[in-house]
């Protein structure tokens, strides 16, 4: 993904490419194997040892990275992830990691970041509203807040140690690190499109919240922004995975189906439309970079180029599958060929953290306009 990435990089690259490749192939995912919960603690286990939860955590806390921008690192991981579907809360887990470094309490740091960065434990972020009848609000009490309301497409927060919510206050945004057990807290496993992966809606009615849950002090609107551009990031770079072995597939079938005695690939309309799709591919790897950068070197320019990247690849994305599906012709459509598979992630992944439209719309409230 990245001609620049250092030998390092690549080792990780490498190293991680193998290590799905061994415990979770594709055949693996389709079967869903990673919802048993032994399986998944292996996986987050052999996938701790190469740093996957730690890179956005500093050294003195048990983190650390392979270059001095651990968002980029952590990109490049999150590529190959997408390439072969990866299941598992990679994107909710770094999130969370980084705001318990960044903000947590010292019992936070002691007693739960360093189990989120050995892959003992995951867990998930529930983010500020994204698209109309969601949301999470707080009011004050007497011994800290009382959290109510509800958020759908929380990735495996029916399995997760822990769920961070931010809520909107009167006074502003805090963020609460909730045991998903409380009384008040519901997970309820929802039907989704991806079948790669399990979503949940979590609903909180009159969850009471101490003090000591609190991430953040104050008003943690700016952290809750620096998570959102990690979240759309990551989450950009495993759907321009995801795309480019969807174009991988089918520029190699492209090649070798047959029709009238020679390669489709050779008729002007199959290498016209292969050619805009595989810009479509240059392009988003090329933005989901260039927002890692801006975010990881914090260069104050990160939440835009997040939210470009975002908007920009959620919808190329779904048009390169399409484009895809058109190569394909009708096997694509079968349950059997994997073509489908890259459709439903990309999808889904266009929804996550803001669609295309509601970034549009926040780079306009960003630039003053």
């Amino acid at each position: 993904m990245d001609p620049s990435a250092s030998d390092d990089q690549k080792m990780i690259m490498d190293s991680s490419a193998r290590l799905m490749d061994q415990l979770c192939p594709l055949a693996e995912v389709r079967a869903t194997t990673y919802r048993d919960a032994e399986f998944a603690l292996a996986y987050r286990r052999r996938a701790s040892e190469l740093g996957w939860f730690s890179m956005l955590v500093p050294e003195e806390l048990g983190g650390g990275s392979v270059s001095d921008n651990g968002v980029l690192d952590a990109t490049l991981i999150a590529f190959e992830r997408g390439r072969r579907l990866q299941p598992a809360p990679f994107v909710g887990t770094n999130v969370v990691a980084y705001a318990l470094a960044e903000a947590g309490s010292p019992d936070h740091k002691a007693k739960v970041l360093p189990g989120l960065t050995s892959g003992e434990t995951s867990a998930v972020w529930v983010p500020l509203p994204t698209a109309p009848g969601q949301g999470i609000s707080a009011t004050r009490t007497s011994s800290g807040y009382e959290f109510s309301g509800r958020s759908t497409h929380v990735q495996d927060a029916d399995s997760a140690a822990w769920i961070l919510v931010a809520a909107e206050t009167d006074k502003g945004v805090i963020q609460a690190l909730i045991d998903p057990t409380s009384a008040g807290l519901a997970v309820s496993p929802l039907d989704s499109l991806d079948v790669t992966r399990s979503f949940a809606e979590v609903k909180l009615n009159g969850l009471e919240v101490s003090a000591a849950a609190l991430v953040g002090e104050g008003n943690a609107r700016e952290l809750v922004e620096r998570q959102l551009a990690l979240a759309c990031v990551l989450t950009t770079a495993e759907t321009v995975g995801a795309m480019d072995h969807d174009f991988e597939m089918a520029l190699q079938y492209a090649k070798d189906r047959t029709a009238f005695g020679r390669p489709i690939g050779s008729f002007q309309a199959i290498k016209h439309l292969l050619a805009d799709t595989s810009l479509m591919l240059e392009m988003s790897k090329a933005m989901a970079l260039a927002a890692a950068n801006s975010v990881g070197t914090d260069d104050g320019y990160g939440r835009e180029a997040a939210s470009m990247a975002k908007a920009f690849v959620g919808d190329c994305a779904i048009d390169l599958a399409q484009n895809c599906f058109q190569v394909f012709g009708g096997i694509g459509f079968t349950w059997e060929h994997d073509q489908h598979l890259y459709l439903r992630r990309v999808t889904t992944d266009s929804a996550l953290f803001g669609g295309p439209a509601w970034h549009r719309e926040r780079l306009c409230q960003l630039s003053g306009l």
